[in-house]
């Protein structure tokens, strides 16, 4: 495959835009040397490049095109929406439809408000925590990627340059199903943590009773529960991991899918809560998420859309059965080349990622530099396997294909114990690291 107008169109990104991409997760040093394609067009489950390759596409837009690319409902109906106007001086009737529509979806929520990402919207939600409890602290789940570009965040990460020491020890951490150990924790910072952030699930189902018992943890302890739903919303349900454990958060934050790859995201919860940052409050008012953009009129147009789509097409169910089909595809022929115990499948169907581990069983990006390169010869673009609607059983069936040929190669790597002759070059690098 040549990547020639790839590799100039990355060397001029690089001269213009920090890093080459405004999402580090989408950065050059995240594929195999001289194999990061730069996208020209998607319709669907695929993409194209502009050196004119085609791929088969996994974890769209970071997990948010969910529907797939320039799906026919959600275009239709932002390009109505243009024809009416983006934003106005006042509230425009679409933020009252889009609100009834986010509200009669997840009904565990009194009240929303629409913001563009999800760092923004988790944001606002500690910063309404803070605000109700009196408190600074915040407490997140340690055994989980990602939650904001915020500091109370990033100052946890391997890239906390820029962000003063005494933001930092504002944010404690705690690992997911253990709520012996967030008790301590409460103990150990009594009275001073305003909230709990976690995804309510990631790779597996919660243990049992630990989301309940994080409910009455926090209840007791008069500590605001956050669930963020960035992944979780519109892929383990319409409404969330919560509409499917049945818990609810106090607070609760949604994107990526909800827009179907249009800049939408939303806060929601309680109204006791939301209503700090009204006009009907006697309380001292909190500034919350108040944003040019927040309610632009294609973007919630775009959400209504997938909403609609989702609840009338059974897009969540669709999302586990593809998912199940590829789960199931990928661990036979890892298994048929060996190797089942090195590529390894994991996560819930809708929402797949994979493992390359080494002759030990260590997570190792020289495994997965192999891998990826192998799928990219094969015209599957996947740095996760996570699926959207728009895929179709022989895509996954094609899919699967490829990965039997790049198991097969990374069992002779195995067993030479070196995977660089297979890797083309330096290895992929993990996003948050200290140093380029």
């Amino acid at each position: 495959m040549d990547f020639t107008n790839s590799r100039e169109a990355n060397k001029r990104l690089h001269d213009l835009v920090p890093g080459g991409a405004h999402t580090y997760a989408k950065g050059e040093d995240q594929y195999p040397e001289g194999m990061a394609p730069v996208i020209s067009h998607g319709r669907g489950a695929h993409v194209w490049d502009v050196d004119g390759h085609g791929y088969i596409e996994y974890g769209s837009g970071l997990r948010s095109v969910s529907l797939g690319h320039a799906h026919p409902r959600v275009t239709e109906a932002v390009r109505a929406q243009l024809e009416l106007g983006s934003n106005f001086v006042r509230p425009g009737v679409i933020e009252l439809e889009a609100a009834q529509r986010f509200l009669a979806t997840v009904p565990t929520a009194e009240m929303v408000k629409f913001a563009k990402n999800g760092s923004d919207a988790t944001t606002a939600a500690i910063r309404l925590a803070r605000a109700a409890t009196g408190r600074s602290m915040v407490a997140i789940c340690r055994d989980q990627p990602f939650f904001s570009t915020d500091d109370w965040f990033i100052a946890t990460t391997a890239m906390a340059a820029g962000i003063p020491s005494a933001v930092a020890e504002l944010t404690v951490t705690f690992p997911y199903g253990d709520l012996t150990a967030l008790e301590n924790l409460f103990a150990l910072h009594d009275g001073r943590i305003a909230c709990v952030v976690l995804e309510a699930a990631t790779q597996a189902d919660p243990p049992p009773g630990y989301l309940r018992g994080l409910r009455e943890l926090c209840t007791r302890h008069g500590v605001v529960l956050v669930f963020d739903e960035m992944i979780t919303g519109f892929r383990w349900s319409e409404s969330g991991a919560q509409g499917v454990y049945g818990v609810t958060p106090d607070l609760s934050t949604f994107g990526k899918a909800l827009g179907n790859g249009f800049a939408v995201s939303a806060l929601a919860g309680t109204r006791e809560l939301m209503e700090l940052g009204g006009l009907r409050d006697s309380r001292e008012r909190v500034f919350l998420l108040s944003t040019t953009h927040g309610a632009e009129a294609p973007g919630l147009a775009a959400a209504m859309a997938v909403m609609e789509t989702y609840v009338e097409e059974g897009i969540a169910e669709r999302l586990h059965a593809l998912g199940a089909r590829l789960a199931a595809g990928v661990r036979a022929v890892a298994a048929t080349a060996g190797v089942a115990e090195h590529v390894v499948v994991r996560g819930r169907d809708s929402n797949l990622v994979f493992a390359t581990l080494d002759n030990q069983g260590r997570p190792s990006q020289e495994y997965r530099t192999l891998f990826l390169r192998q799928l990219l010869s094969g015209s599957v673009l996947a740095p996760s396997f996570v699926v959207s609607s728009a895929l179709s059983e022989s895509d996954i069936d094609r899919t699967v294909e490829v990965v039997a040929r790049a198991c097969a190669v990374y069992r002779r790597a195995l067993d030479a114990d070196d995977p660089t002759p297979w890797m083309g070059g330096r290895a992929v690098r993990p996003v948050f690291r200290r140093f380029a």
